[in-house]
């Protein structure tokens, strides 16, 4: 059963009955339907932050009152779960390890309109939060990345972290035209429409990058603002490491990349193995011009698979194309259907 509030009810002001009835007789008395209120979620995943955690959710609690606030806690050992309770979260023990699997727990556990995804190792700022959330709305975005490397302090990055989070950035920009600045940012707010279309596929700190890039691949609509971004307090420790985590964002990259512009990444394959298959060919091409007479043939063999294999992958590419070019046609169609529904 899903986790929420329930739904908002329209409020009809005092002689609503008399106004819909003068409408009945002319449509052009009818007045506008008021809007029901927003149900806004603020979802904190958690391993071992109980140093922090209480903070965190008193914070949101304060800058966001009309939030319900859930704590997914992903098998701590230290009372993060616990400390949550205290400061008055909803705490939901969540059992598979890794940031996307508690992401993907909590999209199909909490029934929200608005969701507020946030680290809880209080590193970004809650009195961000209530503008977010009213531009989010206002714009009707899909996705407001809080952007930190305009505002931080000294300490707040790791030795080469920054570095490689604006290459990362530049490359993601490259390959999907679309500027942005700080892909790994852990402060971000989704709207119902993003939760119900995104499905993330990998499980541990790669989240953020899939979330942005299953975002510019479904067309959903994306914005970054700047936040305040601190350094951890003393006592908490970062679980993130550099090269391994660096390695699985990188992987995720190629393989959405695969998923989602098939056509472009096949025949970048198709063209490497093209000029390979020139190169090693040359030599028994120039025996035949010269000599009408192949004397390298395992050159010519090597050379002749390459070529296949290259043809091979360019087909690949363009039945791939195809199936992603339904696939987009379905998810606009569910984009109208959930966009309807706001």
């Amino acid at each position: 059963m899903a986790l929420g509030g329930p739904k908002g009810v329209d409020d009809f002001p005092a002689g609503a009955a008399r106004v819909e009835s003068s409408a009945s007789m002319d449509p052009r008395l009818e007045e506008p339907e008021e809007r029901p209120s927003q149900r806004v979620a603020v979802i904190i995943p958690c391993f071992n932050e109980a140093t922090t955690i209480e903070k965190v959710v008193r914070d949101f609690a304060q800058a966001v009152p009309e939030a319900s606030i859930y704590v997914f806690d992903n098998n701590s050992t230290d009372g993060t779960g616990q400390a949550a309770e205290r400061a008055g979260a909803i705490v939901v023990r969540s059992r598979a390890q890794g940031k996307g699997n508690v992401f993907r727990h909590a999209a199909s556990e909490v029934d929200a309109d608005i969701y507020v995804i946030v680290d809880g190792d209080d590193t970004y700022s809650a009195d961000a939060a209530p503008a977010m959330v009213e531009r989010l709305a206002r714009e009707r975005l899909d996705m407001l990345v809080g952007t930190r490397l305009d505002q931080f302090e000294s300490r707040s990055f790791r030795v080469f972290h920054q570095f490689g989070n604006r290459l990362i950035s530049r490359f993601i920009s490259l390959l999907f035209g679309m500027h942005l600045t700080d892909v790994l940012s852990g402060y971000r707010v989704l709207s119902g429409t993003f939760m119900r279309v995104v499905r993330v596929r990998r499980g541990g700190f790669e989240l953020e990058t899939e979330l942005t890039l299953q975002a510019l691949t479904k067309r959903l609509a994306v914005a970054e603002t700047p936040v305040a971004y601190a350094a951890r307090p003393e006592g908490s420790h970062s679980k993130l490491s550099t090269w391994g985590d660096g390695w699985l964002i990188l992987k995720c990259i190629g393989l959405v990349f695969k998923d989602y512009r098939p056509l472009l990444f096949f025949s970048a394959i198709a063209f490497l193995l093209a000029v390979a298959g020139l190169v090693v060919g040359s030599v028994p091409i120039r025996d035949f011009i010269e000599h009408r007479y192949v004397f390298h043939v395992p050159r010519a063999i090597l050379a002749a698979a390459l070529g296949i294999l290259a043809t091979i992958s360019l087909t690949a590419g363009l039945i791939l194309d195809t199936v992603v070019r339904l696939h987009e046609e379905t998810v606009e169609f569910w984009k109208r259907e959930l966009g309807g529904r706001r």
